[in-house]
């Protein structure tokens, strides 16, 4: 949360001359309902379950698009890295706190709302965010992680 994800897979769509997907807002839209909404209705295994049901779609009908997973979805589905190249957005928990000191900022993230629940969940997903990432790039200044992952596309094509 806060990482920057969907500004940077905007970003890099664009130069790419490609397609971009958030799966938090293709969930909102599959479900005509925001992500609170469904946590507050269905609770978070609900949501899991829309998660799961995007990523197989993903895996059927999505090629050549950059894909922004919520902060959950790589923990619940780890067969993530079979759907493409995996990078991780890595920015340290002060960092974030900061990007998202505004009460509105963390208005449609749910698990946010508790600030000392939302760091022990950071702390506990970090490992496993690099672990199964095929890249780790620490973001900080979004124009020098937009060029950084631009070179990982560039090593990969080659």
């Amino acid at each position: 949360m806060g990482s920057g994800k969907s500004t940077l897979g905007r970003l890099l769509a664009r130069r790419l001359n490609t397609y971009f997907i958030d799966t938090d807002l293709l969930i909102e839209n599959f479900e005509n309902r925001s992500i609170r909404e469904i946590f507050e209705t269905e609770g978070e295994q609900k949501f899991r379950e829309l998660e799961r049901e995007c990523f197989n779609w993903i895996k059927r009908a999505v090629t050549s698009t950059i894909i922004s997973v919520g902060g959950g979805f790589p923990i619940y589905i780890p067969e993530i890295r079979e759907a493409g190249v995996v990078i991780y957005l890595h920015v340290p928990w002060e960092e974030i706190i900061k990007r998202l000191q505004k009460k509105e900022e963390r208005e449609g993230r749910p698990l946010f709302q508790d600030i000392k629940a939302a760091e022990e969940l950071y702390r506990k997903r970090e490992p496993i965010y690099r672990q199964l990432a095929h890249f780790t790039i620490e973001n900080r200044e979004i124009e020098e992680s937009l060029e950084k992952v631009l070179e990982i596309v560039e090593r990969r094509a080659n």
